[in-house]
């Protein structure tokens, strides 16, 4: 293809992406084979110095923007460079190329025109990471729609693309969004020229809602000035139709009837977002991406879908069905060698029992050996003979009066 213009020095213009009232995205590349997406902004900047509004309104904004990538995250495009092309000096912020599909290719044919519900809970929790990393430091993004958020084929995740708006001047915003916005995804205020917080919210709201009813909830039929102050019309005074009602009727014919039932069992708290979102009145829904990551996270946290409980068990039923087939060739080869193990041991019981008896009689013995005898022993001894008295020794005591014969001596 053809270089329609130079975009800056070392960037190769492999032409046009996409291309409308805020810009055009072009496809880049740099030294060796790294790819790249470049937006251009509609608003010629022809003085890079600060006396020039539109140059510091970018540069502000591009300041700001930087910040979103001092802490990578998965969901967010990575910003690569920005500046002012070489010809026709025009802004411009080159962007990681994302190889895959966007949420507006996904809901089209050969696809089905609704995710299930498993996939949009991912998508849930994946944009509302992305909104919770750009609200921390302070950029709203104003653009949030189908196709400016991409399935990364390398990594399995949902990734927030395009901050085309977020780097414009809120004059320049007012005039795109007024001209050339996605007037199905846009909140209320932003037909005023508004944006806030609260605006990408909304439009997260209208993403689930799409993913879920099969449609926006209220569809551009053309593209006209007429079709398009309809549309900012309906979501300024007109109710949200009934989501699982259009669920209904956009079911694909192909599911079997266990798919489709299943399919209509939206969990409660992920209406419950959705219906929060999609308030007419800012303050009523979530003040910003923060608090609506964790409403998502809170509620989604330890549970499984319908979809997955139901692979679970099918996993599980598969696995017991395995185990039970190992047991019964376990047991089977374990036979013969059990029995002679139990032989053997039956014979070692026997034999220990035997010994230990031996043993006990051998003790018994012993002690009644020892017990007659000592009872022999004292039985047989004779028993003394008693000595004979003696008569005690007399002795001749002379007193006055002669002898006194006959007085023990002692």
């Amino acid at each position: 293809m053809a270089k329609v213009f130079t975009i800056t020095e070392g960037l190769e213009n492999m032409g046009a992406l996409s291309t409308g009232g805020q810009g055009s995205v072009y496809k880049g590349k740099r030294m060796g084979a790294v790819l790249s997406a470049v937006k251009l902004l509609p608003t010629p900047i022809y003085a890079e110095n600060s006396e020039d509004k539109n140059f510091r309104d970018f540069q502000n904004e591009v300041d700001k923007l930087k910040k979103v990538n001092e802490k990578p995250c998965p969901n967010v495009v990575k910003i690569l460079n920005s500046g002012l092309t070489e010809s026709g000096s025009l802004p411009f912020i080159e962007m990681e190329y994302i190889e895959g599909p966007d949420l507006e290719a996904l809901l089209m044919p050969p696809h089905s025109a609704i995710f299930t519900i498993r996939e949009t809970i991912k998508l849930a929790e994946h944009l509302a990471h992305a909104l919770s990393h750009c609200h921390q430091v302070g950029v709203k993004h104003g653009d949030i729609k189908s196709n400016n958020v991409k399935y990364n084929e390398a990594t399995g995740n949902y990734v927030l693309l395009d901050f085309g708006l977020a780097v414009m001047s809120d004059e320049q915003r007012r005039s795109s969004l007024r001209h050339a916005g996605a007037v199905e995804f846009m909140a209320p205020e932003q037909h005023n020229g508004e944006m806030s917080f609260q605006s990408d919210i909304y439009s997260y709201g209208i993403i689930l809602y799409e993913l879920l009813a099969g449609s926006v909830p209220f569809p551009l039929i053309n593209k006209n000035e007429t079709s398009r102050n309809m549309v900012m019309l309906s979501h300024l005074e007109k109710q949200v139709p009934d989501v699982m009602e259009l669920r209904k009727n956009h079911l694909p014919v192909n599911w079997s009837d266990e798919q489709r039932n299943r399919e209509l069992k939206v969990p409660t708290w992920l209406l419950v977002i959705i219906s929060k979102c999609l308030e007419k009145n800012p303050e009523d829904r979530y003040a910003d991406g923060m608090e609506l990551y964790e409403a998502v996270c809170s509620n989604n946290e330890g549970l499984l879908s319908n979809e997955e409980v139901s692979l679970a068990v099918h996993a599980l039923q598969n696995e017991n069905e395995t185990l039970r087939r190992q047991l019964s060739n376990y047991k089977r080869l374990a036979k013969p060698q059990v029995l002679v193990f139990g032989v053997l041991l039956l014979l070692a019981a026997i034999a220990a029992f035997v010994m230990n008896r031996s043993s006990e009689n051998r003790n018994e013995a012993a002690v009644l050996k020892d017990s007659i005898t000592k009872t022999d022993s004292t039985a047989v001894q004779p028993m003394a003979k008693p000595k004979p008295q003696q008569k005690p020794a007399k002795k001749n005591i002379k007193t006055k009066d002669g002898l006194v014969d006959d007085v023990p001596y002692f």
